[in-house]
């Protein structure tokens, strides 16, 4: 169920006693335009693939139009049709990743969607069954995943007449390092890169992701392709990044109970009370998309005070330790996750920030704060 609303619910949340999603979309349209004042000659586009990153495109998509984005970015064709309609009558191009498929024709059309080309047979069959649609092409500078590779990349360079006649809106390539701004392998796509667009100076290039931005002017080209810095993720742990907090879930407390020493909580009796405590039970779990590996050092917040996660995560509940939390606390209030904590949860189950925002369940009520 998706609950749209202008206005996050209480705090308390007494009301309802399931986990709530709370998504501010007034943070992503700050975000955007955080991005957009590091790179003042690029445009800043958006990746919008796997729902917004879970986040919702039907909402975030008109949300980055209503503030400028006029680029966006999916993997699958069925991704860049709901972009398509969420559009809602703003012009913008959409961008499919996966490549062109002769059998996706009817949709991309109709969708006006962009496809994103990736190896020279597929330029050809573009050539032969649409040479009036739209593309882009994807150099492989280094990724060793999709797009032309190495040898393809030098037959198009030798060759540019293979483009004649071909509506080629981008160029773009993808920083496999772009996470750790001193490795070598940034400055090597890089260089491979600017060869590469310097063959095609009049097409618009595109090579910096999010962590991409943040390396500074020279990686910015045209167009920049941020997912995780709009919803509010640190592209690049450790280094700052000027964006905010996008989503929190809000999980209210099921039950307290005391501890006495020697109790055991959960499943597989994995941990145990050295003192009596105070603990809370609360409602979401690994089928909302707080990962079981959270288990293992991950934590909510009540208000800034810290709630660490206690024994396993299960399906539909996760136990929180009260121990710090002066305050009265009871059932029906909330106990808060992600928000400015996002990295912190993130890298307690030993994943990415990426990871824990695509898995966030679809049985949440989703909460749009504008």
């Amino acid at each position: 169920m998706t609950t749209r609303t202008s206005e996050a619910m209480p705090a308390s949340g007494r009301a309802h006693p399931g986990p709530r999603l709370i998504i501010s979309l007034a943070a992503v349209q700050r975000n955007y335009a955080r991005l957009q004042a590091l790179a003042p000659d690029a445009q800043v586009g958006a990746v919008v693939k796997a729902n917004a990153y879970a986040l919702g495109a039907t909402e975030v998509v008109p949300a980055l139009a209503r503030v400028g984005c006029r680029h966006f970015y999916t993997a699958h064709t069925a991704e860049g049709v709901e972009a398509r309609e969420a559009l809602d009558g703003h012009a913008a191009e959409i961008y499919v990743f996966n490549g062109f498929w002769p059998s996706e024709l009817p949709a991309l059309r109709g969708a006006q969607l962009i496809p994103v080309v990736n190896t020279l047979a597929q330029l050809d069959s573009l050539r032969e069954h649409a040479p009036d649609l739209p593309c882009a092409i994807h150099l492989d500078t280094g990724m060793n995943r999709l797009g032309l590779d190495s040898a393809e990349i030098e037959t198009l360079i030798a060759n540019p007449s293979r483009l004649d006649g071909l509506d080629v809106r981008q160029i773009m390539s993808h920083l496999a390092c772009g996470d750790d701004p001193d490795h070598p392998q940034n400055a090597r796509q890089l260089a491979r890169f600017a060869r590469s667009r310097a063959a095609f100076p009049d097409i618009p290039a595109s090579l910096a992701n999010s962590a991409g931005i943040l390396l500074g002017p020279d990686y910015h080209f045209d167009v920049l392709r941020p997912g995780l810095a709009l919803y509010g993720g640190n592209p690049a742990p450790g280094h700052d990044a000027p964006v905010e907090p996008v989503v929190r879930v809000d999980a209210p407390i099921l039950q307290i109970r005391e501890l006495e020493a020697g109790d055991t909580l959960g499943y597989g009796a994995t941990w145990q009370a050295d003192r009596p405590m105070r603990i809370a039970t609360v409602a979401a779990g690994y089928a909302d998309g707080l990962l079981w590996a959270s288990s293992g050092g991950g934590a909510g917040y009540i208000g800034a005070i810290r709630t660490p996660i206690l024994g396993r995560v299960s399906m539909d509940l996760i136990a929180v330790d009260l121990s710090d939390v002066n305050d009265a606390v009871e059932a029906g209030d909330c106990v808060s996750f992600l928000g400015e904590h996002l990295d912190e949860i993130a890298q307690a189950a030993g994943t990415i920030s990426y990871e824990f925002l695509v898995r966030l369940g679809i049985r949440f009520d989703r909460v749009y704060q504008r």
